[in-house]
């Protein structure tokens, strides 16, 4: 009787608990939302509670943990490093914790031999890894914890030299074969358009996107630099079952309203994805625009969700 009480009471604690988006623990750390993600989804470090739509929420125990990671990588310490540090503190290694730092692991392992191909320009060898790594991994995995990662930190290091020259090297690569994959996937059926909202996100965010997005259905991907104004013009024409909009970028104060005009001249649905999606979510609620976030698993279903009329916006 008395195990059935303590138990009844850590769960009344466990729901009483205060918790928090993660644009709030974003503005309470500093640290942004894709940096959180990536903390969580390649190295573990935190593990927030999700809600049944599939929203992140932190606890104020996550927070403090996040700003512990902080304190270690502004000591020097990398962070595929901190997870080790944290747990020797807490004195306990959980097995979820064990095997995602063996998948981060192999990861990075995979990343280690994609830049020795880069670094000597060998584009039959990159081409081997390619294929290696998608016979290894989902789709969803090769992408974003693998080559999107190693793709934005040649991006951030581009100035140094030659890292231009391999990040360019790696961009035209994964555009070619993601544009390829996406036209294999494109039947004359009816589809779903996916746009960049201008200046927003690169090309191979962009097409990454949309094979994400894709899954057994076809996603259309308007070029970059599609005109936000002829977009009504362009659904007229071909009549897609929804019209999806992606940014990477802040949302401005004026683009919710912008995105609520845009949804009332079209005859199609409107939805919002993209790490945008989730700092706009908030302002759009009750608006029949649906946000389908970043992840890629995610937006998948809250697409098809959307298709099926199960998915409140």
């Amino acid at each position: 009787m008395t195990e059935l009480s303590g138990a009844s009471q850590a769960c009344d604690s466990l729901k009483q608990q205060e918790l928090f988006p993660i644009r709030e623990v974003s503005r309470l750390t500093g640290v942004n939302s894709v940096t959180l993600r990536a903390w969580e989804r390649r190295y573990g470090l935190i593990q927030p509670m999700r809600t049944d739509s599939g929203h992140r929420l932190y606890s104020a125990a996550d927070i403090e943990t996040v700003r512990s990671i902080l304190a270690w990588i502004e000591r020097g310490v990398a962070v595929s490093k901190v997870g080790k540090i944290l747990a020797r503190s807490s004195g306990i290694k959980t097995p979820a914790l064990v095997a995602v730092d063996a998948t981060a692991s192999e990861w990075e392992a995979w990343q280690a031999r994609i830049r020795l191909a880069l670094g000597a320009f060998d584009g039959l060898q990159l081409e081997r890894l390619y294929g290696q790594v998608f016979s290894t991994y989902p789709l969803a995995v090769v992408f974003q914890d693998i080559l999107m990662p190693l793709w934005q930190e040649l991006l951030l290091r581009r100035d140094d030299y030659g890292q231009a020259s391999e990040w360019t090297f790696l961009d035209s690569f994964l555009r070619a074969r993601v544009l390829q994959r996406l036209q294999l996937g494109t039947s004359g059926a009816e589809r779903v358009l996916l746009a960049a909202l201008p200046g927003h996100c690169r090309e191979l965010e962009l097409l990454v996107a949309g094979l994400l997005l894709a899954g057994d259905g076809g996603v259309q991907v308007l070029g970059l630099g599609q005109p936000l104004l002829e977009l009504p013009l362009v659904c007229e024409k071909i009549r897609p079952q929804a019209l999806v909009l992606f940014s990477n970028q802040p949302p401005s104060k004026e683009l919710p309203q912008q995105l609520k005009r845009l949804a009332l001249s079209l005859e199609c649905p409107l939805l919002f994805a993209g790490d945008a999606a989730d700092l706009a979510e908030e302002e759009l609620q009750g608006s029949p625009i649906a946000c389908l976030g970043n992840d890629g698993g995610l937006m998948q279903r809250r697409l098809q969700q959307f298709l099926a009329g199960h998915l409140d916006t």
